[in-house]
């Protein structure tokens, strides 16, 4: 029986040496990351993604100037998205996917050529079975274009280190301004091609990591200045964007506190979102690192110097968001793929598939909700179902609290699609050029004169009046009653009608 299995194995392994190196992580991450996209509903960062990409260039614009410019570039990419193919749960998703999956095959493209074919074949398998890319290849934010581009962009350098030319250069060039656009964080991979661009322009390409071909390399002293060349327009492109992300951080990063040293302790567990199988991500990849030597300089430098760099900026500024760094686990995956290249291929493929079963519950777990903690969904859609059964013509809606990341607002109005009207608001979010609506300052004025009144309220509250503070919720209880109160998860609706006496 054990011979047959090996048997079996080994077929297996000699049908996917046939195949480009590329294809079956490629297609085991289209595979993995299409299952069962649509069944977390959109959560709240998936929700600002939607009301930006729904926006007019011009107020996106707007938009950049108040909040958020740092994920500009990748608002305008899904406005023009979802122009073409709308922005249903699944059609918001898909560049996620998309990313994701090319992602997997530059990786392996990547390890064949800094490892060999095994390597880079098992690297990709390996990164397509982790929760990780299944979660942020299903989340409608930039984090999965940032993936594969700094794989794409590092796939570039080396190939220019290989054989030097100003196309190859300017192909990187292309892919390294692009990369700062969507993910200005992801430009910390920059400091690991910096640290192998000079070694290479030092030593020579082979004691940077880099093989080379066997002919003279008359371009090696110009490599550095080269890829000096090749990073001015990232300077030019991301440095503005840079500098006005700046100035809105105490609006954008008010919920970040201090990165503090058992924080990267967390964070295999957190890029991975699964603590076990982060630990054998790390495990497996500290062992490919020992293995490779030299060649390791590349990959090691691209997940520790990016971890290192945001880390030491978060002890002083709220920055230290676990993903954030998704983009260099394709990088440890790499060093994973060359221990696992140096076992049996059998052996190799039963670590992947380990790998995959143990990431299994987080797997079920991020298709059920996107938020976290997990067991705190937020039922946006339960809620508007609810008011989409008992809404009449004249009805207002109400949400409490107004100004916070829950997006109460948006949740309801995307599943609802035609909301009651939204009583309070006397300037909405477009106008304002924010994700946030602004509010009647005397909500007893403005509610004046309706006699039915859908309140949602965060949280889970036997009586949801009471939860609302301020003159919105004296003036609620003044003149309103509790008719009948839902309990959805993570949300409270009620329907109130106007006093008799009122």
């Amino acid at each position: 029986m054990g011979q047959l299995s090996e048997r079996s194995a080994g077929a297996a392994w000699e049908h996917l040496r046939r195949l480009p190196v590329w294809l079956p992580p490629a297609l085991l991450t289209l595979a993995v990351t299409v299952t069962g996209l649509g069944s977390a509903q959109l959560w709240r960062d998936e929700l600002a993604t939607w009301s930006a990409a729904t926006r007019s260039p011009g107020d996106l614009a707007r938009l950049a100037g108040t909040i958020d410019a740092a994920t500009g570039p990748y608002y305008l990419l899904m406005h023009l998205w979802t122009r073409v193919f709308g922005d249903s749960t699944i059609a918001l998703r898909v560049p996620a996917v998309l990313a994701m999956t090319v992602a997997a095959g530059l990786l392996a493209v990547l390890g064949a050529r800094l490892v060999d074919r095994r390597g880079g074949l098992f690297a990709g398998l390996l990164f397509a079975v982790l929760p990780g890319t299944s979660r942020y290849g299903q989340e409608a934010r930039p984090y999965a274009l940032a993936t594969m581009l700094a794989v794409l962009a590092t796939v570039l350098l080396v190939t220019a280190l290989r054989r030097p030319s100003w196309s190859r250069w300017a192909g990187y060039a292309a892919a390294v301004a692009a990369l700062g656009l969507i993910h200005l964080i992801a430009l910390t991979v920059l400091a690991a091609h910096a640290l192998v661009v000079l070694i290479a322009w030092w030593r020579g390409p082979a004691p940077a990591g880099i093989a080379t071909p066997a002919q003279p390399d008359a371009g090696r002293d110009r490599r550095v200045w080269r890829w000096l060349v090749a990073v001015v327009p990232v300077a030019l492109l991301a440095g503005p964007l840079l500098i006005k992300a700046r100035t809105q951080q105490s609006r954008q990063l008010n919920w970040v506190h201090l990165a503090r040293l058992d924080d990267l302790t967390a964070l295999p567990g957190g890029v991975t979102q699964s603590s076990v199988v982060g630990g054998l991500l790390v495990g497996v990849a500290a062992l490919g690192a020992a293995r490779l030597g030299r060649r390791a300089l590349l990959p090691v430098g691209a997940v520790l110097l990016p971890v290192l760099l945001l880390f030491a900026a978060g002890t002083v500024v709220p920055l230290w968001v676990p993903r954030y760094l998704v983009f260099v686990v394709p990088f440890a995956c790499l060093l994973a793929g060359a221990a696992l290249a140096a076992v049996a291929a059998p052996a190799a493929l039963v670590v992947v598939v380990l790998a995959g079963l143990l990431g299994l519950p987080d797997q079920a777990a991020l298709r059920r909700t996107h938020e976290w903690p997990r067991s705190a969904p937020v039922d946006y859609a339960g809620a508007a179902r609810v008011i989409a059964d008992g809404q009449r013509p004249g009805d207002a809606v109400v949400y409490s609290p107004r100004h916070s990341w829950l997006f109460l607002d948006l949740g309801i109005e995307y599943h609802l699609g035609d909301p009651p009207r939204d009583v309070l608001v006397t300037e909405d979010e477009v106008r304002r050029s924010d994700l946030w609506a602004a509010e009647c300052p005397e909500p007893a004025r403005c509610l004046a004169g309706t006699t039915r009144v859908w309140l949602v309220v965060s949280g889970r509250h036997a009586e949801p009046l009471a939860a609302v503070s301020g003159a919105k919720g004296d003036a609620l209880r003044a003149d309103f009653t509790v008719t009948q109160v839902w309990q959805r998860p993570g949300l409270t609706v009620a329907l109130l009608t106007s006093r008799p006496d009122r």
